[in-house]
């Protein structure tokens, strides 16, 4: 009965800690790299029919060359709003019109502009591992808690504190190599 319960503790953060990784990845895909990606544009909200919707609902996007992306709206009508709002957005390209598609060239990323993404590429990773903390001291505090009630022996809070420690390296570590890639790709 005593092992179970630290171990039903560590196991329901689980699903956090993955939220906090899964949440990291989605967000570092959209800084722009040395490659061009749709997932760069692809939740860019676009003004239509009195409306928002994201760049991907109104549109095929694909990616050509390795610098450049072809938007092609379902519907010609949707070019225009599509236009504007790349226009407005902070992707750092200018969308050309060609008949009834859009191009996109990302062109060479500068020196300066590298040393800002990998800055805000660190920023990110620490937010995450700021999270995975926070669940680390979550279960924590719960583990505690459930000695100081005499639901769990010494021995296991040690132990439980010893298996948390092995769970949030391990994410810690996902959050180090998911980072590092990022910075390959920045840095070709």
């Amino acid at each position: 009965m005593y092992i179970v319960i630290y171990k039903e503790i560590i196991n329901k953060i689980k699903p956090e800690l993955d939220k906090v990784v899964n949440f990291l990845d989605r967000e570092l895909a959209k800084i722009r790299t040395g490659r061009v990606s749709p997932s760069l544009i692809e939740d860019i909200e676009v003004e239509c029919f009195d409306q928002k919707f994201p760049l991907k609902q109104m549109a095929a996007i694909s990616v050509s060359e390795s610098r450049q992306i072809i938007i092609q709206p379902w519907d010609k009508s949707y070019l225009e709003p599509i236009e504007k709002a790349l226009q407005q957005s902070a992707i750092g390209m200018s969308p050309i019109v060609d008949k009834d598609l859009i191009r996109l060239s990302l062109p060479p990323l500068s020196e300066e502009y590298r040393q800002n993404l990998l800055r805000i590429l660190s920023g990110k990773q620490e937010e995450a591992k700021k999270t995975v903390r926070h669940w680390r001291e979550v279960a924590w505090d719960e583990i505690q808690q459930n000695f100081k009630e005499g639901k769990i022996r010494e021995d296991d809070k040690f132990r439980g504190k010893s298996e948390l420690q092995d769970l949030i390296d391990e994410y810690n570590q996902k959050i180090e190599e998911i980072g590092e890639r990022k910075k390959k790709e920045i840095k070709e």
